[in-house]
This record gives C-alpha cells, sequence and structure tokens, in this order.
C-alpha cells in the first residue's frame, strides 16, 4: 500500500516556475515506478511524466518535454515536477501516480494502481 500526497500547486503567472512534489508513505517508495498526470479542465487526465524506480530513465509528454523536469529522492519518499516556462495551457490539477509492477515506464494512466488527490497549478496570461 503506498499512499501519495501532492503539493505545491498554486497561481503563477505565464512564464513562470512551480515546483510540485508528492510525498509518499511506506517502504516500497524505491521500488514504484512514478508518474505524474494532469486533467485541463473539460478533458480527461493525460499523461505528463514518468520515471524508473532508479530515476532514470525518465519520459515526458511532448508537450511538456524541455519545460517540466521529473526527479525522485528516495531517501525522502518524495517525487518532484519541476515546471518551467508554464503557460495557461498548463493550467490543471495535477497528479502523481505509482505502481510497483511496472517493469518499463508507462504513460497509460492504468497501469498505476496508488494515485494522490491531486493539485491545482493555475497559469495566468
Amino acid at each position: 500500500q503506498v499512499q501519495l500526497v501532492e503539493s505545491g500547486g498554486g497561481l503563477v503567472q505565464a512564464g513562470g516556475s512551480l515546483r510540485l512534489s508528492c510525498a509518499a508513505s511506506g517502504r516500497t517508495f524505491s521500488t514504484n515506478t512514478m508518474g505524474w498526470f494532469r486533467q485541463r479542465p473539460g478533458k480527461e487526465r493525460e499523461f505528463v511524466a514518468t520515471i524508473s524506480p532508479s530515476s532514470t530513465p525518465t519520459s515526458y509528454a511532448t508537450s511538456v518535454k524541455g519545460r517540466f523536469t521529473i526527479s525522485r529522492d528516495n531517501a525522502k519518499n518524495t517525487l518532484y515536477l519541476q515546471m518551467d516556462s508554464l503557460k495557461p495551457d498548463d493550467t490543471a490539477v495535477y497528479y502523481c501516480a505509482a505502481d510497483g509492477r511496472l517493469t518499463v515506464l508507462s504513460s497509460n494512466s492504468r497501469s498505476y494502481t496508488y494515485w494522490g488527490q491531486g493539485t491545482q497549478v493555475t497559469v495566468s496570461s
């Protein structure tokens, strides 16, 4: 069982930066593949980024590649998403997700067993 709690969301102007955190409970964080997903207003949940248990490899959605960076600190049981050059289109509820059975990175939300409650990110123009 893994419990996930996101934080770090908020309101930021276009071009600004935010860093999201996802604190995980349990002793299995270091063996879980982790992911960030988001749900924009009126849209379905979509993949943002994913990271392997060892921190490499990583994978990103085309829309965020070069602007967002996913990372993790297994000693702190924490996942991060550094978001730079934010755009109004990045406005969404951001969720972290985990799964201990994945042996490859996955952009499919159905591959992940555990989910956080989400944190709102709003980017103003």
